[in-house]
């Protein structure tokens, strides 16, 4: 024996099911749902027991013929006119029965959206479904054997526990202590609506009903909703501010291998109403939702489990067998499985696609499970079932596997729109039935005792026995009368004779008949008199009766006229009922669509609040950054304004420094200029404060090839000429909104140019020319202007089309340039003229170069270099 590795928990191996070779088809039935009035064309026809699909006009039929009529049988047919009391006899009843006998069952509902299927299962007022119907039929059966409340307890694994007398009596004192609300006659009424729904059907009996044994009844009601299960019996607590979220269930396994919901509810029911109640109470939990194509659409499976329990009773036939293992359970479990559909007909958003996608998933998920099913039966093949890849699936593994019988009820509707979606629930429904399942095997009660039966056949036997030995009523009356008359008739003497001379036995004989003769017609005479006297009573009594007979039959008439009002007032009574159920059924729809769209306009309303409280936010943030860019913008101007004034300081002071040194200079010039004549030079005005030269004087020239004379004048520099500038083209001149003035000699300036800070198309078409002004930092931190020059061109389609061809740059750089000593008059060649060579001292300090270098391979850069002056020492 190999021993489990260390650390695991061997798992317990299955329990050796009784094996059973016999297997019965899965029932599929087919219910066709009335055409409504506002659909006109028809794609469904009931033929002789089929069902047969054309497809509508104007459709378009594939190559491969996959649209085309086609038939499909099932094992019974419903048409319109079929009664719900005809659906149930053929298709639930044997379930129910089954469910009596401890067999499981399975029965579920699949269609498309809006085909029928909760009609089917739940029915309508005065119109009672599947459920309803399982309920009374199953009540009817058991109810008057059915154990006291708490006698069988869940032990929340699947299990049952059964209780004695003392600890059922304390729980039920303990369950009725913590009701808050006690019980009143008036929530003991039954409800119209549900009411309504249970139409008791006394002829729903099932043969064989086991009197020894006490019954249980167990119901749970759950709802599969995006692959989560949740229990629609929970109670939760509501909090007008804080609403619980439902929690979701877990599927486990039992001890035996079944699957069940852990932590699920089950409740006790002892009646009809009161299960419908409760099932009542948790359909008001599940998900609907209001689509295109159903107004109250099931976006989620939901699963009515009825749970059957049963155990022998004791010796006496008072109580429940205290043995665990004598308890059969059966289970019996109704599904409504919510609707195939397609979003893009549904007009589905957000939430509601997320639910189409999770039953369109877990639907196909049964149908793969359902083929694999069917190809290992007809192939021998061994594929494994993807049960666990659905919720709804690995809830019914059980049921595929053997443990009851599984029955569908397949609801289509006829109207030409569904065709498609249609025409594959058809086409799954006829696979699902060539899919066997293994026949439950029956489950015996073992160690029956002479319980309840046996004492009731005893009670009749003694009851008959004792009415046998004491007769009639009026055989005790004539016994009565009759025995003390027998008492006083003499005894017969001996008749014999002792000879032909005997005289003595003759006489006693005929002395002893005489006075029995007397004693008879004093018989005769009491009888005749009683017999008159009794007469004489009956005629009193006839009289009586006669005059009582005149009396009952007034007062029957009187009551004949009651009766005929109170029918009456019954009838109206019942016409205002149905009414009033017609109202109450009409305020349910319309509460359950006002909640639905209260819902929605919640949903709505908070989406619309986290819209506006982003929007809110938004705009506080634009407002914070035009504030912020306003103040940016004001202190940027403020600067600039600052900085414009410490130049233009600056440069007035630099000026005015440079005047006093060209001054200085020229007065120098002239002395130098003057020592070198022969003769005494004249002394040079005197000013006594300096005037500013112009702009032009201050200036140097633009180049200088060579040393130039001296100046007979202040150089004037030319004005600058763009290229191409001075012909016939006009010009776009495109600057910056914020553009820098550098205060530099050459400057983009285009004269007779539109200038702009946004080209737009009525300017460009106008102009032939365009220039883009651009001013950025350049490595070396000064201000670097980029000229961007390009040609307006016009298209084809009347537009125009900017083609950029050349770039010039202007940037201003300060260089210095090495100072040249000046030769001593000592050094001098006698007679030399030193003006060329004294002026190009002066303007080798004082000039300011040109130069010209490519600034891009577009075309030529310009480039200012300002270079100081030097005072001479």
């Amino acid at each position: 024996m190999t021993r489990p590795a260390k650390g695991k928990t061997p798992r317990r191996p299955p329990p050796k099911k009784p094996s059973n070779n016999q297997k019965d088809p899965v029932g599929v039935y087919c219910r066709v749902r009335p055409l409504s009035e506002e659909d006109r064309e028809c794609c469904i026809e009931v033929i002789s027991g089929t069902v047969q699909l054309h497809p509508p006009e104007g459709f378009k039929i594939s190559r491969n013929g996959e649209y085309k009529e086609t038939q499909y049988s099932f094992q019974k047919v419903f048409g319109v006119s079929t009664s719900q009391t005809e659906l149930f006899e053929q298709v639930a009843k044997v379930l129910v029965e089954d469910l009596i006998r401890g067999k499981n069952g399975l029965l579920f509902t699949y269609g498309v959206t809006g085909s029928g299927k909760t009609f089917t299962m739940t029915g309508s007022p005065g119109q009672g479904g599947l459920l309803p119907r399982a309920l009374d039929m199953l009540f009817n059966n058991i109810g008057a054997f059915q154990a006291k409340r708490f006698i069988f307890k869940s032990d929340d694994k699947n299990g049952i526990e059964i209780q004695n007398e003392v600890d059922a009596l304390l729980e039920r004192q303990r369950r009725d202590n913590n009701l808050t609300v006690p019980k009143t006659p008036a929530s003991r009424q039954k409800d119209p609506e549900i009411a309504d729904m249970l139409t008791s059907d006394e002829a729903c009996k099932v043969d064989g009903v086991d009197e020894d044994s006490s019954y249980s009844i167990f119901i749970s009601y759950i709802e599969i909703y995006n692959n989560y299960i949740y229990d629609l019996l929970e109670e939760t607590q509501e909090d007008a501010f804080k609403t619980k979220p439902p929690q979701s269930r877990l599927l486990r396994e039992d001890p035996n291998h079944n699957m069940y919901v852990a932590g699920c509810l089950e409740v006790e029911v002892k009646s009809a109403q009161e299960a419908f109640q409760v099932f009542w109470k948790g359909q008001k939990k599940r998900k609907v939702a209001n689509t295109c194509l159903n107004r109250e659409s099931s976006r989620s499976h939901s699963v009515f489990m009825i749970k059957l329990v049963q155990a022998p009773l004791d010796a006496d036939g008072d109580n429940v067998l205290q043995d665990k293992s004598q308890v059969a359970v059966s289970q019996l479990c109704l599904v409504d499985l919510a609707g195939s559909e397609r979003t893009g007909r549904t007009g589905a958003e957000g939430t509601r696609i997320r639910e189409a996608g999770n039953i369109n998933q877990s639907l196909l998920t049964l149908r793969t499970c359902i083929e694999i099913l069917r190809e290992n039966q007809m192939y021998g093949t061994n594929r494994m079932v993807p049960y666990r890849d659905s919720k709804l699936t690995l809830l019914f593994k059980n049921y595929f596997d053997g443990e009851g019988k599984v029955r569908m009820v397949v609801c289509v509707n006829p109207k030409a729109d569904d065709y498609e979606e249609t025409l594959l629930v058809m086409r799954f429904a006829e696979v699902t039935q060539e899919v066997e399942v293994a026949r439950p095997v029956d489950r015996p009660i073992c160690g029956f005792t002479p319980g309840r039966r046996h004492r009731n056949q005893a009670f009749k036997e003694e009851l008959s026995r004792k009415l046998e030995q004491r007769g009639g009523p009026l055989d005790k009356d004539v016994a009565s009368v009759i025995s003390p008359l027998l008492q006083n008739l003499p005894p017969l003497p001996s008749c014999e004779l002792t000879g032909p001379h005997d005289d003595a036995t003759l006489p006693r004989l005929i002395e002893a008949l005489q006075q029995r003769h007397r004693i008879r017609q004093t018989m005769f005479e009491e009888y005749s008199r009683a017999a008159d006297t009794l007469k004489s009573l009956l005629q009193q009594l006839d009289s009586n009766q006669a005059a009582k007979e005149n009396a009952v039959q007034e007062q029957n008439d009187k009551l004949s006229e009651k009766d005929r009002l109170i029918q009456s007032n019954k009838a109206e009574i019942e016409r205002l009922e149905k009414r009033t159920k017609m109202y109450e059924h009409k305020i349910d729809i319309l509460q359950k669509t006002t909640k639905i769209y209260e819902d929605d306009k919640r949903m709505l309303h908070n989406e619309l609040e986290t819209r506006e409280q982003r929007l809110q936010r938004e705009l506080s943030k634009r407002r914070m950054e035009q504030r912020l860019h306003g103040a940016v913008t004001d202190t940027q101007l403020k600067w600039e304004k600052e900085c414009g004034r410490r130049v233009n300081v600056m440069q007035m002071e630099m000026q005015n420094k440079l005047l006093v040194k060209d001054e200085k200079l020229k007065q120098l010039k002239a002395i130098v200029t003057d020592s070198k004549t022969r003769g005494r030079p004249e002394a040079p005005p005197r000013q006594t404060q300096p005037t500013r030269p112009s702009r032009e004087e201050r200036l140097p020239a633009k180049r200088s090839a060579s040393p130039s004379p001296l100046p007979t004048s202040t150089p004037v520099r030319p004005l600058h000429r763009s290229s191409r500038s001075a012909g016939g083209e006009k010009w776009v001149d495109h600057k910056p909104s914020s553009n820098m003035d550098l205060g530099t000699v050459l400057q983009p300036v285009i004269p007779n140019a539109i200038q702009v800070f946004a080209p737009s198309e009525k300017v460009l078409s106008k102009c032939e020319r365009l220039p883009l002004t651009h001013q950025e930092v350049a490595s070396d931190g000064e201000i670097e202007t980029k000229l961007i020059k390009g040609d307006v061109i016009k298209t084809r389609s009347g537009g125009q089309a900017v083609q950029f061809t050349d770039i010039e740059t202007l940037k201003q750089e300060l260089t210095s340039v090495p100072s040249r000593k000046r030769k001593s008059s000592e050094d001098k060649p006698a007679g030399g003229d030193q003006t060329d060579g004294s002026w190009t001292d002066v303007e080798t300090r004082c000039a300011v170069a040109l130069e010209m270098r490519a600034g891009s391979n577009m075309g030529p850069s310009c480039v200012i270099t300002n270079h100081p002056r030097r005072r001479k020492p």
